[in-house]
């Protein structure tokens, strides 16, 4: 998040995590605009790269559904960020939850 931006120095402070940091005018071509979306708000959409970040303080939602999803989301490059004991649990959840959609019936 810009916090500051001085003209009269030409700095702008960016807060990262925790800690501001100062970028001269010149070097802002190292800064890029991002956004953050829920898996669950983002399906439905592609975006060129998604960063999917995968932890134990969230364990309840972990499953390969949500893994999955998340991963084809990407159109290009898509990067998993985590505890390897969070992504095993992802991908060993496997919910075989029975799906009352109708679909047969409204196809036929």
């Amino acid at each position: 998040m810009v916090k500051a931006i001085d003209t009269t120095e030409k700095l702008v402070t960016i807060q990262i995590d925790d800690r501001d940091v100062e970028y001269d005018y010149a070097d802002l071509n190292e800064v890029a605009l991002a956004w953050s979306i829920s898996i669950h708000k983002s399906q439905g959409s592609e975006y060129p790269v998604v960063i999917m970040p995968v932890s134990m303080s969230h364990y309840i939602m972990l499953s390969r559904n949500l893994i999955y999803t998340g991963l084809t989301r990407a159109k290009q490059l898509a990067i998993i960020v985590g505890s390897s004991k969070a992504i095993g649990i992802a991908v060993n959840q496997w919910n075989q939850k029975q799906r009352y959609t109708r679909l047969v019936e409204r196809l036929g």
